[in-house]
């Protein structure tokens, strides 16, 4: 399989102000409550396999949301400064969400230019 697709900074401000973003903090909870992306969906990496393998009914009432559909283009996945998020976007991707990517930046990189 090719590598995972990532998404810049600048794009990702774009996709995010236009609403058009799915966008998945993997991260563990306790790293997402100290401060993450705003509209960003806390789904910690060791839950997300099974998180995505849900009913859609089951993901709506464990995590609050809408479960990604499978078509979805732009399914963003960060974590702290890139290795989850890569991973992440990988499993998606494997799982068929075609538009899974890593945000390459991470929280890291938001945190210093956007916080």
């Amino acid at each position: 399989m090719a590598g995972v697709s990532t998404i810049l900074l600048p794009e990702l401000r774009s996709l995010l102000s236009s609403g058009r973003a799915c966008l998945i903090d993997v991260r563990s909870r306790e790293e997402a409550a100290a401060g993450t992306i705003p509209g960003a969906l806390n789904i910690p990496v060791s839950e997300l396999e099974n998180a995505l393998q849900m009913e859609p009914a089951a993901f709506q009432a464990l995590y609050s949301a809408e479960k990604p559909k499978l078509e979805d283009e732009n399914l963003i996945f960060f974590c702290q400064i890139g290795k989850r998020g890569s991973l992440a976007a990988k499993l998606a991707q494997r799982l068929g969400y075609k538009g899974a990517r890593n945000y390459a930046g991470a929280y890291r990189e938001w945190l210093e230019k956007e916080g």
